[in-house]
């Protein structure tokens, strides 16, 4: 018998082009707490982290009640944001193919993400995709990234070793997450971390597209022992 194998997908840049909307909200909650504007490329830069920990990264000065506050007033903001009809958040090109020729395949498919639970059952039910995902992992049960938290759980849930495990996702902490779980890193080079920071991070390869997933991955796993 063959042995099980994961996909996990990062969310916010790997299937979901998320950023404007997730600047918007860190701006009306920096307005809110009267922190001034910040530098959307600076948003960008977080984006994967759990979200107290990319308030901290943005505002490194302030104490942790402050980091607290500020994501409060963000996730009131993106719920606001959520209920505007023009608010959207597509997938990227190709998405629902890999995911249905991963599943073709053989493989198991799990997400792994900054989100929270109900911003990943949001996201899930605008695109349909509802039960397709085995193992979900967010940060509201979890270190956040690139703690390898996430993925040992997703494994453990699975009952998946981590060599038959790949992590697809935009960042360097998406990857570093991996490299951490000696599972395979797969960057994909559309989201908001650059090529080269990817490898540096642990990319085992880094994708330009979605096509043929399913065979770049079996090259990439079981080579590799848990941590």
């Amino acid at each position: 018998m063959s042995p099980l194998r994961l996909a996990v997908f990062d969310v916010d840049g790997t299937l979901i082009d998320s950023e404007h909307n997730i600047v918007t909200a860190m701006t009306q909650a920096w307005s809110r707490m009267e922190l001034g504007v910040p530098e959307p490329a600076e948003v960008r830069r977080i984006i994967g982290l759990s979200l107290v920990e990319a308030c901290a990264a943005l505002l490194p000065w302030a104490t942790h009640e402050v980091h607290r506050s500020v994501a409060e007033a963000y996730k009131d903001a993106f719920r606001t944001l959520r209920l505007l009809p023009d608010t959207v958040e597509p997938l990227f090109p190709g998405v629902l193919d890999a995911l249905i020729e991963l599943e073709q395949a053989g493989w198991l498919l799990g997400l792994a993400t900054g989100k929270s639970r109900r911003g990943v059952d949001n996201m899930l039910d605008n695109h349909s995709l509802k039960g397709r995902f085995i193992t979900i992992q967010t940060a509201d049960d979890n270190p956040g990234k690139p703690n390898p938290g996430m993925l040992l759980r997703a494994a453990a849930e699975t009952g998946t070793d981590c060599a038959q495990i790949a992590m697809i996702g935009d960042t360097a902490y998406d990857m570093a997450m991996a490299a951490s779980a000696r599972a395979a890193g797969v960057g994909v080079s559309w989201g908001y971390h650059s090529v080269d920071e990817l490898h540096l991070a642990g990319a085992r390869v880094v994708i330009d597209n979605f096509d043929n997933l399913p065979d770049i991955l079996a090259t990439l796993t079981g080579d590799r022992e848990c941590v």
